[in-house]
């Protein structure tokens, strides 16, 4: 699949994720695989998906501690 229908596919999903926000898990995985079919091809995960995953494993990190006893 070349590299513009890949990011393209991304960029849905990402919308996906933002207009449903009752579903975002599945989505955000579903994205996941995508940005890794990016890497495993070795081309460069665009800039808006890379912050988007970014963001996603500092909410996760932050979860984690959120269930912490104080």
């Amino acid at each position: 699949m070349p590299f513009e229908d890949m990011k393209a596919a991304a960029l849905v999903l990402l919308d996906e994720i933002m207009s449903r926000p009752e579903n975002s898990f599945i989505l955000q995985e579903q994205l996941r695989e995508k940005i890794a079919e990016f890497r495993n091809l070795g081309l460069p995960v665009p800039g808006d998906l890379s912050l988007f995953e970014k963001r996603l494993e500092e909410d996760e990190a932050e979860a984690l501690f959120d269930n912490m006893p104080v």
